[in-house]
């Protein structure tokens, strides 16, 4: 009987560690929209601040993943050309193409829009996997799809006072891409992460969208980065450290505890947690009418979420 009774506090012990880690990690994801408006101030562009935040975190990322090569612990296949073709492609989708996006998108609307905007992955996943890969949407899923968008709309009406339409469009549509590609990027690494294991997957993926933010840099002929004013560096420092690499590693850690369901679960903290983290820092001011139209896409989410599972 004491035997069972430690087992079973172990286990609970494990679930809410595990949940911990997810929750800490959503709140670092969500401080990364804080610390680019934040750097914004300064003037800089979209391209030298993502490159900036890519050169910080790579050498992490390397010696991560080099350490994690020789642990093969979580890989169960052998790794193909194949493979590694679909590795290079899944990094340049979903983190090189999808952090452009955000970053431009930030310039015209506020933290906490965007956050929302970006949290609709989960949808977006449902629907392109049945546009993709023939999977039909089921009638919950179909009334999730519905309170996520309809959440959306009451948001971006509550916005309308606070930014010019033309940026709200402009900056929405932005991070509306930089959410399909995520969501592209999450449809394909569920079968590499097996084969890579979480941390190498996720080091090598970063590394190489890296890569593709720093031609994108040189190709733009952008060449000022040791120009900027001070502040510039120290949010490009913290943003790679706590908005990128940190939350990385400890939602991976997440997972592999609770499992992917409860992590998405948990996550739903993110948008939450970003109009908090703007209001504070940033002074963004929410409405009644934005914080209804978080909740209703938040329970959408948690509804696909738990239709998943």
């Amino acid at each position: 009987m004491l035997q069972k009774i430690s087992t079973h506090s172990g286990l609970n012990m494990r679930q809410v560690g595990g949940a911990l880690l997810v929750f800490l990690s959503a709140v670092c994801f969500s401080s990364k929209a804080i610390m680019v408006k934040l750097a914004y101030r300064y003037h800089v562009d979209s391209v030298s601040l993502l490159t900036l935040r890519m050169a910080f975190s790579v050498p992490v990322f390397l010696i991560v993943g080099y350490l994690s090569k020789a642990n093969k612990g979580e890989q169960h296949t052998e790794i193909n050309a194949k493979d590694y073709f679909w590795l290079v492609l899944m990094g340049f989708v979903g983190y090189y193409l999808s952090s452009l996006f955000d970053f431009l998108g930030l310039q015209y609307i506020t933290a906490g829009l965007e956050r929302l905007i970006l949290f609709i992955y989960p949808t977006l996943v449902v629907v392109l996997s049945a546009i993709f890969l023939g999977k039909p949407i089921s009638r919950n899923q179909f009334i999730a799809l519905g309170l996520t968008y309809a959440g959306v709309l009451l948001v971006l009406v509550g916005d309308v006072h606070t930014e010019s339409q033309a940026n709200m469009i402009k900056g929405g549509l932005l991070i509306f891409i930089s959410a399909v590609t995520y969501a592209t990027y999450l449809m394909g690494s569920g079968q590499l992460i097996p084969k890579f294991g979480a941390v190498r997957f996720t080091s090598y993926a970063m590394t190489l969208a890296a890569l593709g933010v720093f031609a994108h840099y040189l190709i733009a002929g952008q060449h000022h980065l040791l120009q900027l004013p001070m502040p510039v560096y120290g949010y490009s420092f913290l943003m790679a450290m706590i908005a990128t690499v940190a939350p990385a590693y400890l939602l991976s850690e997440g997972i592999r505890m609770v499992g992917a369901g409860n992590a998405s679960i948990i996550a739903s903290i993110g948008p939450i947690s970003t109009i908090i983290l703007a209001y504070i820092f940033l002074g963004e001011q929410v409405s009644f009418i934005q914080m209804v139209g978080t909740l209703i896409v938040l329970a959408g989410i948690i509804l696909i979420t738990l239709r998943k599972n």
